[in-house]
């Protein structure tokens, strides 16, 4: 299929629609409005259901009804509105019901700014609702990979019976670039029996269910979800190592973030400085054993459009052995290549001053 220049909100309908989604619940919130916007307009074409819901407390369960009922299911909203639907996605977790939300995120606390940001961070990956649970955190960096992302989302949903989510920065939602759909990997995928689709007399009745009112049914039940969850870090955990080979001061980004940050590296090797980057593709799981393969680092940058939220995964996984910095700005503020090139050039020559005078002292 050729390539369509699409701005990346409309792309992200048009993914989940090739991905089988024909149910989609939401409520408007800039910078993700034209997610459902679009949906509203291409889902009727093929039989799907689109809902404005009243709110979105009322959208994820809408989701959670649909999902119960094995249907492909997708629900999107920007960052206070994630927040709303926490509550959602922690039933549909402890229920295990498959579903993908799309974050297109914005700055924050609050209802903070309508520009992009990073801050969304501890909620997408430590699960912002409440019990253990966890969910697969895809983190795109351009249009195309969150069009990936998002067909590969619907499978590893309905493969593991688990809310996926897709946390696009608002610049992604909001930028055109081509984009082309096409035939994803197709997953083993078993037959959705769990689901409530009437028994038609052949079966005893499907029951969807997070409630466990006996301690040990829900610790067994907590059990088999920790299970479920140390599977998806083992099998599902995606990064992109950039440069790292001769690295001395790596960078970790992702999303929009990661796209400066190469074009600082750039300007650092034309220097002389060797730089590279760890993109965390997933930031749930997290791609700890990365930082096992930078044999040359001497200094760890984290740069996120936030005041720091990723940097705790970074240093476990340096488990202290390299210094970890960060360079952040926050509020929708978004980081040059310049200035975070100098960030790194302000460590390095501390680095260099601190090993010539341990090798005075010596």
């Amino acid at each position: 299929m050729a390539k369509i220049l699409m701005k990346g909100n409309e792309a992200f309908g048009k993914a989940a629609i090739e991905a089988g989604c024909k149910y989609f619940f939401g409520y408007p919130i800039t910078p993700q409005n034209e997610v459902p916007e679009y949906m509203s307009r291409e889902l009727p074409k093929i039989g799907g259901v689109f809902v404005q819901a009243e709110s979105e407390v009322a959208a994820i369960n809408m989701v959670y009804g649909a999902a119960g009922a094995g249907a492909r299911v997708m629900t999107s909203s920007s960052s206070p509105g994630i927040a709303l639907k926490q509550e959602g996605i922690t039933y549909a977790a402890g229920a295990e019901l498959p579903c993908v939300v799309i974050n297109v995120t914005r700055g924050g606390p609050g209802l903070g700014t309508i520009q992009s940001s990073q801050a969304d961070y501890f909620m997408s990956t430590r699960g912002g609702g409440n019990g253990d649970y966890r969910t697969p955190v895809y983190a795109p960096a351009t249009v195309q990979e969150a069009v990936d992302m998002i067909i590969e989302a619907f499978d590893v949903a309905d493969f593991y019976r688990t809310p996926v989510m897709v946390v696009a920065d608002g610049m992604i939602g909001q930028m055109m670039e081509p984009v082309e759909f096409k035939e994803p990997k197709k997953r083993d995928l078993q037959p959705k029996d769990w689901a409530t689709t009437g028994t038609k007399g052949q079966r005893k009745p499907n029951i969807i269910n997070s409630l466990y009112l006996e301690s040990e049914l829900l610790e067994e039940h907590c059990i088999k979800l920790d299970k479920k969850f140390k599977e998806i870090e083992e099998k599902e955990v995606q990064c992109e190592m950039y440069k790292t080979e001769d690295a001395e001061i790596v960078f970790v980004a992702y999303g929009t973030t990661s796209r400066i940050v190469k074009s600082t590296i750039d300007i650092l090797r034309d220097k002389g400085m060797k730089a590279g980057l760890i993109r965390p593709k997933t930031l749930w799981p997290f791609p700890f054993k990365a930082f096992e393969e930078i044999p040359n680092a001497k200094n760890i940058l984290t740069v996120e459009m936030s005041m720091g939220q990723m940097v705790e995964d970074v240093q476990l996984a340096v488990s202290g052995k390299l210094p970890v910095h960060f360079y952040g700005r926050a509020g929708g503020m978004v980081p040059s290549p310049t200035e975070i090139a100098n960030e790194a050039i302000k460590i390095m020559d501390s680095a260099q001053e601190s090993e010539l005078a341990m090798g005075g002292v010596r």
